[in-house]
């Protein structure tokens, strides 16, 4: 099995976390990618997602100006 990259092609480096504000990776995570075992790049995936899931949910409902 062959884990895929995560990356959107929307690589900007965020100063203020140090994450990509496409893939929400480490610079350390997108280095070590291309390396990495399948294990590896799964546990990788499982701190994206939690990084995901930590991020505020942008609000959806439409409130008169």
């Amino acid at each position: 099995m062959t884990v895929p990259s995560p990356c959107i092609n929307v690589c900007v480096m965020d100063k203020a976390s140090g994450l990509c504000q496409g893939c929400l990776r480490t610079l350390d995570e997108i280095a070590a990618w291309g390396r990495a075992s399948d294990p590896q790049r799964l546990a990788i995936l499982d701190a994206v997602a939690a990084r995901r899931a930590d991020q505020p949910k942008p609000s959806t409902a439409w409130s008169p100006q």
